[in-house]
């Protein structure tokens, strides 16, 4: 499905004249200014305040201007092309979430890439899975900068959640503490390799963290959040705020 998908955005970009989606100059699903904006290295931003037991975040740009557009366009409208840009993306910042815990010299460990999900209800109405869809591009722009990455789509819901429009950051953990489960048959594949929970953005960190925890619970090396965009409520840079990972020698 997700092929004749794809198919059919390259066929409308390619006969019927497409437009970019963010700048809606003609041409193909995004023009090489606006693809630029997601053209940066990664880096971690921190939402404010942090949410306990949130993996470090990475992502290359804020979330505002041409890349809230762009991610927008691809998991609202269907415009699969953008697949491409928005999934490079997210590859750099799960390599920068791999790099700052593994040594600089010698083989990169495996990597699995963890896609966020989305409710059945909301992916049967988008008519896609615009998370997964970015993971399968993030994973092999990780093999490229030699990071050994495979999608693994491990993550289910536990139960039915609130709308999350209008609550604050204690509201959402609250709303979400709970609400993913990792089914038994995937606990081994789990700790083959280092885990890296993906997903567009990042706000509160509600969800991440929650997927986290989802993750640790069966049995998972969680050694960061990759997203495509931040929101702009950043908060500690510091390196003291880095949260200890069992391959710095905590208890995790």
């Amino acid at each position: 499905m997700e092929l004749l998908a794809e198919l059919g955005d390259a066929f409308a970009d390619l006969f019927v004249g497409g437009r970019c989606a963010g700048c809606a100059e003609p041409g193909r699903s995004v023009c090489p200014a606006c693809s630029s904006a997601l053209v940066a290295p990664a880096r971690l931003r921190w939402p404010d305040p942090v949410p306990a037991g949130l993996a470090p975040p990475w992502s290359v740009a804020e979330y505002a201007g041409v890349v809230r557009e762009l991610l927008l366009a691809h998991k609202e409208h269907r415009r699969y092309g953008l697949a491409g840009a928005l999934g490079t993306a997210l590859g750099d910042a799960a390599v920068a979430a791999v790099r700052a815990v593994s040594p600089r010299d010698g083989v990169p460990p495996p990597v699995l890439l963890v896609p966020l999900p989305s409710q059945p209800a909301v992916v049967r109405g988008r008519g896609h899975d615009p998370v997964l869809r970015m993971a399968r591009v993030a994973a092999a722009r990780a093999r490229e900068a030699g990071v050994p990455a495979q999608v693994l789509a491990c993550l289910r819901p536990a139960r039915r959640v609130r709308d999350q429009s209008g609550l604050d950051a204690g509201q959402r953990q609250a709303n979400l503490a709970g609400a993913l489960r990792v089914p038994p048959r995937h606990a081994g594949l789990l700790r083959q390799g280092l885990v890296v929970v993906a997903d567009d953005i990042v706000t509160t960190g509600a969800t991440a963290t929650e997927a986290c925890r989802a993750l640790r619970a069966g049995g998972a090396l969680v050694v960061g959040v990759a997203t495509v965009a931040a929101t702009s409520r950043l908060g500690p840079t510091r390196r003291d705020c880095y949260p200890r990972l069992p391959l710095e020698g905590g208890d995790d």
